[in-house]
């Protein structure tokens, strides 16, 4: 029984060294190792040289019993691995030993994460033991078992059932020496790194490796000069013997040249005698029925093509249709695997690729399989929102503003408290507290509000107005406030007041303007942005930090000015491209509004890191208008959110 090896490796990452190779013992037995060693190179290089050193002293040229002398190897490795980790020069070791014996019978162990599949009859089994957990570094079992004519079998560092299903490995190995080049292909994809060894076991007939030329022997070409002399004398009798066939094929051709020209007279004759029928009064009937039968036969032909055509061809795209409902089957266990692990991006991107075929299954035409792949649909998306910390709820009605103007179209919500807010339309001001709301205040017949915020220093609340004003109110009072800048008040797209300043938000000017509040006015702004870039801002928070949010969801960070880094982790999609407004709870979390969609996100302000991670998303459900505006009470135990008609409350 002969042996096809292939071995290679993907690529590296930083700090990680990746070696297959493969041997032969004194005996004829074929021997793999494969080692992942997370070290410097040096380090790596040192550990390499020293396994295989083991393995060619205790393994290769020693003899007796297999298996017993794999166990003393690994035993060898074992203290070898052992003395690298106990010294820290390696941070850790994934490896895979495998010797196939003179009967045939193989023998392999792995240490760490490593594994070894058997592909046989079209299906994929795991040779070696998967443990949970953090994998021990070190060779503990060895699984035993014939290799069969036909076995193909995958040697590799990383578990290949994090990437790949058991039908699709399968699948991968009948087109033969490819597998090892998809299966390197398919890790790369995943940002996977692993050294591979293909093991294809042939059958009992002659090897089909080459078989090198000894030391000494003639080459080939060396015969062929040798003989060249007794072709040249049977050069005369070739040709002869040639022209012999020659003259055979002439007449052949004759032959059948007399044939074609007897055919088509007969066929001649025929048609001149069925056009006589069609004349005679007496046979015309018959005619007329051999030529209907004609039609009929020439008519059932085709029809019998064409639905063998369409019957092939429904069965292919029912077979292909067959095998992408198995791989949507395939990647959802794959993410379950990856979300258990923590890898929640990768969870979310295996997710997105099983609904794009789920949905290729239901646009098919032939409307084959859309139970099972509308079922794989809801499926995902439950398993979506399993991982993505998705809740869908319906909110409570707090207050609805239409009991005092049913015309309303409120714009914007100030929080002052728990339960009491002030909501604002274009002209009026409504106070409401708990589940009351008082009668409303027109803070001018001229102008209309732009935005709105609170001034918890002066206890009064702040609004910008489209006459290019600031006005306030003070003691329910609305009162025009003034600035030291000659060139008036400036306009923005935001305004927030914070200790004693008010920012007003200018992504026109790409710039926040900074204005100290005296006891009745306003000093001149200072340009409070350095080097951020506000371009497309739409909304922004204020806890020290200034939480700028950008068309498309893009948040910059400044603190003094200065841009901060900032990023959010493990953000399922781009969820935050629709969002309109953003809240940050005073030591607590950034919530961000998506009217569009009407769900609110929720991820953590990153400390000074900027390290921002995504926690949930709530989905409001139910008859809710558009949402305006937003506010998360000082404990984050409450959520209350604005359409044009009414305040809604979310207990978190």
């Amino acid at each position: 029984m002969g042996f096809n090896v292939q071995t290679g490796h993907t690529k590296s990452a930083g700090g990680i060294k990746l070696i297959a190779d493969s041997l032969k013992s004194a005996q004829g037995e074929q021997v793999s190792i494969l080692l992942q060693v997370h070290a410097s190179a040096q380090e790596a290089k040192m550990l390499e040289k020293e396994s295989l050193t083991v393995v060619k002293h205790a393994l290769l040229e020693t003899e007796g019993d297999a298996a017993v002398r794999l166990d003393g190897t690994l035993k060898e490795l074992n203290g070898l691995f052992k003395g690298f980790l106990v010294a820290r020069k390696v941070d850790d070791i994934h490896a895979i030993i495998s010797i196939i014996d003179t009967d045939n019978v193989l023998h392999v162990s792995h240490a760490g994460r490593a594994e070894a599949y058997v592909i046989r009859a079209g299906a994929t089994s795991q040779i070696t033991e998967y443990t949970r957990g953090k994998p021990t570094p070190a060779f503990v079992h060895i699984a035993s078992g014939e290799a069969e004519p036909r076995d193909i079998l995958v040697f590799s560092t990383q578990r290949l059932l994090r990437t790949l299903t058991p039908a699709q490995m399968a699948q991968m190995a009948q087109r033969g020496d490819q597998l090892l080049d998809e299966l390197i292909i398919e890790l790369e994809s995943e940002k996977e790194v692993s050294a591979l060894c293909i093991l294809h076991v042939e059958g009992s007939g002659a090897s089909h490796s080459r078989t090198p030329v000894k030391a000494g022997a003639r080459p080939p070409g060396d015969r062929a000069m040798r003989t060249g002399k007794r072709r040249s004398a049977r050069s005369s009798a070739s040709i002869v013997s040639r022209l012999t066939d020659i003259a055979g094929s002439a007449g052949s051709s004759v032959v059948s040249a007399v044939s074609s020209l007897e055919w088509m007279d007969t066929a001649k004759q025929k048609s001149a005698s069925f056009a006589a029928d069609l004349k005679d009064p007496d046979r015309k009937r018959r005619a007329h029925l051999f030529l209907l039968a004609g039609i009929m036969v020439v008519f059932l032909v085709i029809w019998a093509i064409a639905n063998l055509t369409t019957y092939s061809e429904r069965s292919k795209t029912r077979d292909e249709l067959a095998t992408l409902i198995e791989e949507i089957e395939g990647d959802m266990h794959t993410a379950e695997n990856r979300y258990l692990t923590g890898e929640i991006d990768s969870a979310n991107a295996i997710l997105q690729r099983a609904e794009e075929r789920a949905k290729q299954v239901m646009d098919n035409e032939n409307k084959m399989f859309r139970t099972q792949a509308h079922d794989l649909l809801g499926r995902i998306r439950t398993k979506r929102e399993e991982i993505n910390n998705i809740v869908r709820l319906s909110p409570r009605t707090v207050v609805s503003l239409t009991s005092k103007n049913a015309d309303i179209t409120a714009t914007g919500l100030i929080g002052l408290a728990d339960g009491e807010f002030v909501a604002y339309d274009r002209q009026d001001i409504y106070r409401v507290l708990l589940n009351s709301i008082d009668e409303p205040l027109r803070l001018s017949d001229e102008e209309l509000i732009i935005n709105g915020s609170s001034f918890p220093r002066y206890k009064t609340l702040v609004f910008q107005t489209d006459g290019n004003t600031v006005m306030e109110l003070i003691n329910n009072q609305p009162t025009t406030m003034k600035t030291e800048d000659p060139a008036g008040w400036i306009t923005g797209k935001d305004i927030e007041a914070y200790l004693r300043y008010l920012y007003v938000l200018s992504p026109e000017n790409n710039q926040i303007y900074k204005y100290e509040r005296f006891s009745n006015r306003y000093a001149e702004p200072d340009a409070y942005n350095v080097n951020g870039d506000l371009s497309g801002a739409v909304d922004m928070a204020i806890d020290g930090n200034v939480y700028v949010l950008k068309e498309r969801g893009e948040v910059v960070k400044l603190f003094r000015g200065e841009q901060r880094p900032f990023v959010i982790r493990h953000l399922p999609g781009d969820i935050l491209e629709t969002s309109t407004k953003v809240f940050k709870v005073l030591e607590g979390n950034l919530y961000f509004l998506d009217a569009a969609d009407k769900r609110v996100v929720v991820v953590t302000d990153g400390g000074a890191t900027g390290e921002s991670v995504y926690v949930k998303q709530y989905i409001l459900e139910g008859e809710i208008g558009i949402l305006q505006d937003l506010y998360i009470d000082s404990d984050e135990a409450r959520l209350y959110v604005m359409d044009e008609k009414q305040i809604y409350a979310i207990d978190l």
